[in-house]
């Protein structure tokens, strides 16, 4: 068969999530020419930086319509307790009016494109895009820049979303996931920055001014550390030309260089939030996992996928079902639903489940998923393994249908990798993993682990803390 040797890289895949690089014979990786030509069909991914080390990337693909955004390097982890929840804020304040545009003309001119403006704050990256049409991508792009760097925040708008932040964060207390999840970082990352939610507490959002804000935009907000991504109908040069023009004057990292990554720890420990008027319990139980570009990554993504999830509403019957823990689940009514989850930051990650059970099934179900989890590490077959990856494989490229997530997906790699790798080596990475690595990784990350607990609702039936830490170690019959 004739084959090309293609570099050694890591490509993140999903929000949240990103590969292992597997190492096989000198380190470089064997593709069929079948594969090779998939390569040449898809668009490229052209990547310039500017001088002040931002860096421009875009796939073209010809659209009438196209997505652009600004990708940073910064979120709530590189807050403190006193401005915890300032990186969010800042996201609030950008649509409130720059120097040359209020609120309302900002509001009246993206509606008058036809295009969308939004933003979102994660742990460790804060995003600003648009969507519009491929022909209004100059003006997408001057009015990313001109609420990036010229936002007013100015004092009776800072009050005013004080409000909407509040009022966000009530309808946050109604997500039980998320609280889980809030609960699952604070205890599994105590009295570290991962440990804190992005929202930030009460008492924060009440006392954040506008030093903290334009603080927080001279430290951070640095050519270095941001992206210009696009993807759709767009011209890389047209973008490039835009981008010199727009975010030239962006100041690059500083003498001493920019702000170091906080350090974060996992220690495995339990919240318990106990609540019986509720109807149910909801859980997450998480280990340690790798960070970004960990070798590890893409085994537990697999091993992820092995787990799966399930939820009452799925229809089919069992026979239907790939996931054991799913079938497990469904013939023995255990839980209203499982997610298994597998979340990358930069130098750590949990990898776990949450579930929604009846307080009456909850120890069973504790019981299986360890139990699954165990199996992993021992005796999961050649057969499960080859499913998983392709079940895998198939989730990536359905996670990559249009321009936003083309474009978020550009952007997320660019931060970590400063480049974009292509599809084909991806599958070409995930298809070299083999029932002995599942074996050896989740042996390395799973078993005799402490785990970390974040419980909610009628708990009174969940195991306690020493019990679960004793489900790592071995089968239970």
């Amino acid at each position: 068969m004739d084959v090309q040797f293609i570099s050694e890289e890591i490509l993140p895949m999903f929000r949240g999530q990103v590969l292992k690089c597997v190492h096989v014979g000198t380190g470089r990786l064997r593709v069929s020419k079948a594969a090779t030509e998939v390569i040449l069909n898809v668009p490229e991914t052209r990547v310039s930086p500017l001088e002040n080390g931002l860096q421009v990337a875009s796939e073209d693909s010809g659209l009438s319509t196209c997505t652009v955004g600004l990708w940073i390097d910064a979120g709530s982890r590189y807050e403190n307790e006193k401005n915890n929840g300032t990186a969010h804020f800042l996201e609030h304040m950008a649509f409130k009016g720059t120097k040359k545009r209020s609120q309302l003309d900002l509001e009246l001119e993206i509606e008058n494109m036809g295009a969308h403006l939004n933003a979102y704050t994660s742990r460790e990256q804060t995003v600003y895009y648009a969507k519009a049409f491929s022909k209004d991508l100059p003006r997408a792009v001057e009015i990313l820049a001109d609420i990036i760097q010229n936002s007013t925040l100015g004092e009776a708008e800072i009050e005013r979303e004080r409000g909407v932040i509040l009022r966000e964060m009530q309808e946050v207390e109604t997500n039980l996931q998320e609280v889980v999840f809030d609960y699952l970082h604070a205890t599994a990352y105590q009295k570290t920055a991962l440990g804190r939610t992005i929202l930030g507490p009460t008492e924060n959002i009440k006392s954040i001014n506008r030093n903290d804000l334009v603080e927080y935009i001279t430290t951070h907000y640095k050519g270095p550390r941001m992206v210009l991504a696009a993807a759709g109908g767009v011209c890389h040069d047209e973008l490039l030309d835009l981008a010199k023009c727009h975010f030239g004057n962006l100041p690059s990292a500083p003498e001493g260089g920019l702000p170091p990554l906080p350090p974060c720890s996992f220690t495995g420990s339990e919240i318990r939030i106990r609540d019986d008027k509720m109807p149910l319990v909801h859980i997450a139980i998480a280990v340690e996992a790798a960070g970004w570009a960990h070798s590890d990554t893409i085994p537990l993504m697999v091993a992820n996928t092995l787990i799966g999830n399930w939820d009452r509403s799925f229809g089919g019957g069992v026979q239907n079902l790939s996931s054991k823990l799913a079938q497990i689940a469904c013939h023995g009514n255990l839980c209203h639903s499982f997610q298994s989850f597998n979340t990358c930051y930069t130098d750590t990650g949990l990898w776990g489940l949450y579930m929604v059970c009846e307080p009456s099934t909850i120890q069973d179900m504790v019981h299986f998923v360890q139990r699954e989890w165990i199996r992993l590490c021992t005796s999961v077959t050649e057969n499960e393994v080859a499913r998983a990856k392709n079940l895998l494989k198939t989730n990536m490229l359905l996670q990559l249908d249009g321009s936003t997530p083309i474009c978020e997906d550009i952007g997320r790699q660019m931060l970590c990798y400063k480049r974009r790798i292509p599809i084909p080596e991806l599958e070409a990475r995930i298809e070299a993993i083999d029932v002995q690595t599942i074996r050896e990784v989740c042996t390395k990350y799973i078993f005799d682990k402490h785990p970390a607990v974040a419980a909610v609702g009628p708990i009174e039936q969940l195991p306690e803390y020493n019990k679960v830490c004793s489900g790592m170690r071995w089968l239970h019959e």
